[in-house]
C-alpha cells in the first residue's frame, strides 16, 4: 500500500491516471475500515493492512478447505487440488495457485469469494503471502475435514483480537 502511496498526502509524481484512481479507491476503503486521514492529508493504513491480510487469509483458508474436501472445481467441472492450481496458475494468468483457486471458487461461491473489493486489485506482498502459506500449511489436513473445522481455523486468525475483546469486558 505504501508503494501505491495510500498513506501519503499526494500520489507519486510518476503515477498514471489509473494508478491515481486505484490509490483514491484504496484510501476510501481504508477510511471505511477505520483508518484516519490526518490534518496534513496523509492517512493511516493500519486497518486497511489488517483488512488486506484478512482478505487473503480468508481466501487461502477457504480455498484449502474446499480443496481438502474435493470441492474446489476447475471451470470444466473437475475437482482440483491446490498443487494443481499452482501448476496451472501461470498458464491461466494468475500470480500463484491461491489466486487461481480463489478465482475458481468465486465462480462457485460469489458471496464468499467476492471479486469487487478494491483490495483484490493489489497483490499481497510476497513475504506476507509466504508467511500466510506457511501458517496454512502447518495446519493438519484433518483440521479441514472436521465438521467444525472452519470455525476453529477462523479463530486461529482472530486469536489476539478475541483475547483483547475478552480482556476489555472484564
Amino acid at each position: 500500500m505504501q508503494r501505491r502511496a495510500v498513506d501519503v498526502a499526494e500520489p507519486h509524481a510518476h503515477f498514471k491516471p489509473a494508478e491515481k484512481v486505484l490509490r483514491n479507491r484504496l484510501r476510501a476503503r481504508g477510511r471505511q475500515a477505520g483508518d484516519s486521514q490526518l490534518p496534513n492529508k496523509s492517512q493511516t493504513i493500519d486497518q486497511l493492512a489488517q483488512e488486506l491480510g484478512y482478505e487473503y487469509w480468508h481466501r487461502m483458508l477457504f480455498a484449502r478447505f474446499l480443496a481438502e474436501n474435493h470441492l474446489l472445481m476447475h471451470p470444466d467441472g473437475v475437482a482440483v487440488s491446490l498443487e494443481e492450481c499452482e501448476e496451472l496458475a501461470a498458464s491461466e494468468g494468475a500470480p500463484n495457485g491461491f489466486v487461481l483457486a480463489a478465482r475458481y471458487a468465486s465462480k462457485m461461491l460469489p458471496q464468499v469469494f467476492r471479486t469487487d473489493d478494491v483490495l483484490l486489485e493489489i497483490e499481497f506482498a510476497p513475504e506476507h503471502r509466504l508467511a500466510l502459506e506457511k501458517s496454512l500449511a502447518s495446519l493438519p489436513r484433518e483440521t479441514f475435514l472436521a465438521d467444525d473445522s472452519l470455525g476453529w481455523v477462523y479463530q486461529f486468525w482472530q486469536t489476539s483480537r478475541k483475547k483483547a475483546v475478552n480482556e476489555s469486558s472484564q
